[in-house]
């Protein structure tokens, strides 16, 4: 729980730094397509910062207890932070196609960690 809302607050952080990042220093660099996918990846890094923020949340208050379903949706919120946003982010700036196959792995573990969360939710 305590894993959860450190790194949930950490990614917040850097997606705040990474988002001024792209916004000042890449202005002129990332062509408007590459821009666009810096911003995506800045975007999804925030929103899954505060999902592992409300999963530490939920475990530290008792209101879901400490299950190991809301730890393991953690674990993969946090993958798929890196894989996610890490791979778009390295896709933007070195332009290298591949690293976009990447990307969807990231998703997926999204995909997976949120309804791991409502399975926990749903056994109030």
């Amino acid at each position: 729980m305590k894993f959860n809302m450190i790194a949930g607050a950490v990614f917040a952080l850097l997606s705040v730094a990474f988002g001024a990042f792209g916004a000042h220093a890449l202005k002129n660099v990332l062509t408007e397509h590459y821009a666009a996918v810096w911003e995506t990846a800045v975007h999804y890094q925030m929103f899954h910062a505060i999902g592992l923020i409300v999963i530490g949340i939920l475990m530290s208050k008792s209101l879901l207890g400490p299950t190991s379903m809301l730890s393991r949706a953690g674990i993969l919120m946090f993958i798929g932070v890196i894989l996610f946003s890490g791979s778009l982010y390295v896709l933007s700036i070195t332009q290298i196609k591949v690293l976009g196959a990447i990307t969807p792995i990231g998703g997926v573990l999204f995909l997976v960690a949120w309804l791991m969360v409502i399975l926990a939710a749903s056994k109030l």
